[in-house]
């Protein structure tokens, strides 16, 4: 194999494949990225069992082939290699190595043989559609923040994307909780997702997935089979296991006779809640609300740290209400709105508190009291 490529374009491909990559393996090739050079393309294949990402950019082949090489370390050779050179990669099976040259720098690298490395079984789908990436960004970057970090629960740690009833039809849906806090976004239901069977998406590819979704105009083709999930764009193909867990019934913890109705600036909200957390002990990290007609009044108390009050005017009309929350969740909560404007709908201090962006029902958020 011998190749020449820009490097940018080779340092883009290469930071997808790298990131893939579980950094402490037992097994030297899945420390590797497949590299193999066909035509006018090169792809970049890089997998932990469980993720595969494949990279196709374009090249000059001179000499068609493939082989395996440490993707950190060609990563972080590429990465200092100067702005508009460009690198030359040529693998000799028969010595093990692969030379990268770019004007006066040249390295060689420790290779492992193709054939070693695992390529992800394909799947039969059973669910094929498109969606605009602004959607896709959409439905995970506003549910990511719930998922569940507790292994026990490997369930919850990943975001479920199904098919749902909502009032105006059926929709996309992604949620993801963790116990305290919940989030469910809808999106349109894209033509041929019908019969998509709902999976829980891993946390890892989730993260994955987001470098794929920055450009507004692209359309990902979506694969979905019980096991498997697939995106794909014209260039990168990432394909993931989902978890095999059941998924629990997250209706029942969306409240539905929260009438108490307080409107309030997200932003000035958010501000609020960050100033005043700031003397609260890292551990509870507990804020009271006090509301009023028209007044909201944030404040924690931590004996050993201190105390801290701010007063807020919101839209409230309802009776007198005290009720705490962990700081980072209304933090983490407030953030997602859009708008101007978020809604919280609360019934009692002991009860979970429901959170929207104006009217809008397409994003909701539960999150759970605290004693204060």
């Amino acid at each position: 194999m011998k190749i020449s490529i820009e490097r940018a374009v080779l340092l883009k491909a290469v930071a997808q494949a790298q990131s893939v990559v579980e950094r402490r393996n037992t097994i030297p090739i899945l420390a590797n990225v497949l590299i193999e050079a066909e035509g006018s393309d090169v792809s970049f294949r890089a997998t932990d069992l469980d993720i595969e990402v494949v990279d196709r950019v374009p090249a000059m082949v001179e000499r068609a082939g493939a082989t395996t090489v440490n993707a950190v370390m060609l990563h972080e050779i590429v990465r200092k290699l100067p702005d508009g050179a460009t690198v030359a990669l040529a693998a000799d099976e028969a010595a093990g190595r692969l030379s990268i040259e770019a004007g006066r720098s040249s390295f060689s690298l420790a290779t492992l043989p193709k054939e070693d490395f695992p390529v992800m079984a394909s799947s039969e789908y059973a669910a094929n559609f498109s969606a605009a990436a602004p959607v896709l960004r959409r439905l995970f970057d506003k549910s990511k923040f719930a998922i569940s970090t507790e292994e026990t629960r490997y369930y919850l740690n990943g975001v479920y994307m199904h098919v749902s009833e909502a009032e105006g039809g059926r929709v996309l849906r992604c949620v993801a909780t963790d116990g305290h806090r919940l989030a469910r976004i809808d999106a349109d239901l894209p033509p041929g997702a019908e019969e998509m069977p709902g999976v829980i998406v891993p946390r890892k590819t989730v993260g994955e997935l987001r470098k794929l979704l920055d450009d507004d105009e692209a359309q990902i083709a979506v694969s979905v089979s019980e096991t498997k999930i697939r995106f794909a764009t014209p260039e990168i193909t990432l394909t993931s296991k989902v978890i095999d867990g059941t998924f629990p019934d997250y209706t029942r913890v969306i409240p539905t006779g929260n009438t108490k109705k307080m409107e309030v600036d997200a932003q000035a909200f958010a501000k609020a809640v960050d100033r005043v957390a700031t003397v609260s002990s890292e551990r509870s990290r507990a804020v009271k609300l006090q509301l009023d007609e028209d007044r909201l009044v944030l404040s924690v108390n931590a004996p050993d740290a201190g105390a801290a009050e701010e007063e807020l005017a919101v839209a409230y009309g309802d009776d007198r209400l005290e009720i705490g929350f962990n700081a980072k969740y209304l933090l983490e909560i407030a953030s997602q709105v859009d708008r101007e404007n978020a809604v919280f709908m609360f019934n009692s201090a002991g009860e979970p508190a429901l959170m929207r962006e104006g009217n809008d029902t397409s994003a909701i958020y539960v999150v759970m009291p605290m004693r204060v």
